[in-house]
């Protein structure tokens, strides 16, 4: 997928987002260890890591939820620790848990929030009916959540964010839960935020999510930063292209990666399962070369395949386990 650069990534110098040593302490547990982050105004920036990696404790410290135990961070220029009532100002969240009251209506709880957030009767009514719409909830303005779907709470939870329409917006794994047509649903919401005028900082799980969403990445495990850049800088980074054979005679197995060995080396040539071979290429052009030392040694190809490591395939090299692994040395801490 190509990107564009962001419309409002150029339009201020000031970060919308910048940590320096960002660290917080659960006891004896360090959840984030020095992390520094760079985010642009008017892009999507994901945070992708495992449970328990920190993604969560770095976005309740960064929305005042937190006292920050060590390092800075700023939102805007706007110190967080310093300034927690304006930073305040600048943000919405939306949690991996529903902000939302299960007794309330939908208009009701935008209502609520609205009053709360300080605007009066009439504006708040206003904004409640432009939202309701705005996420195709007004059909269901006056149900009760009880009768909500999912994607409906979810839709509505990022809707009660939205109510200032704050210039930068915190999702924690937005999307988690959601079955896939209301996840693309999801996905163009976001995007609308951003061609909007605001800025997102997301943390997710999903590959496919962050592929599809994010300008660029960092991938957080163990409560540090190993990498950051573009999906495509990312995938990168650990190589080109792969070839991917299926073999008409599972048989003749060994007999190809011994062939293909020759070739590129042995460390480069997998074996995923009998019939398969996976074959790291430099250059795409390689692939060419494998085929026909099958083909003259009479192995038939039943299918091929070049493709672009993953996203999954990534965050495995950098960190010696796959992201959607749960798995884990460090646990979340809820407040």
């Amino acid at each position: 997928m190509t990107r564009t650069t962001p419309r409002h990534l150029t339009e201020s110098s000031t970060a919308a987002v910048k940590t320096r040593g960002l660290v917080k302490n659960f006891g004896s547990q360090r959840a984030v260890d020095g992390i520094d982050l760079d985010v642009s105004p008017g892009e999507i920036f994901g945070i992708l890591g495992p449970n328990g990696a920190g993604k969560t404790t770095m976005l309740r410290m960064l929305s005042t939820l937190l006292r920050i135990d060590e390092g800075s961070a700023e939102i805007f220029g706007v110190d967080v620790a310093a300034y927690p009532h304006k930073i305040r100002q600048l943000i919405g969240v939306t949690g991996q848990d529903a902000a939302v009251d299960e007794g309330l209506t939908a208009r009701e709880n935008l209502l609520l929030f609205s009053r709360l957030q300080g605007l009066s009767r009439a504006r708040a009514q206003k904004v409640s009916g432009e939202l309701l719409e705005e996420f195709g909830l007004g059909a269901a303005a006056d149900k009760t959540l009880a009768k909500f779907s999912g994607g409906m709470r979810r839709r509505l939870d990022l809707a009660t964010s939205l109510i200032t329409r704050p210039p930068l917006i915190f999702l924690d794994e937005p999307t988690t839960g959601l079955d896939p047509r209301t996840r693309n649903q999801m996905w163009l919401t976001i995007r609308s935020l951003v061609d909007e005028g605001a800025t997102v900082l997301l943390t997710t799980q999903y590959l496919e999510e962050v592929d599809h969403l994010a300008d660029r990445v960092a991938v957080i495990d163990h409560g540090r930063m190993v990498a950051q850049g573009t999906p495509e800088q990312l995938k990168a980074s650990i190589g080109g292209s792969s070839l991917k054979l299926v073999l008409t005679d599972p048989g003749r197995t060994a007999a190809a990666r011994e062939h293909a060995t020759a070739l590129m080396g042995a460390d480069v040539v997998h074996v995923p399962q009998a019939g398969e071979l996976l074959v790291a290429l430099r250059q795409a052009d390689e692939a060419a070369a494998i085929l026909v030392a099958l083909r003259e040694a009479k192995i038939g190809v039943e299918s091929m395949n070049v493709r672009q490591p993953s996203l999954d395939e990534v965050f495995l090299a950098i960190t010696g386990q796959s992201v959607t692994d749960t798995t884990s040395t460090h646990t979340e801490v809820s407040v």
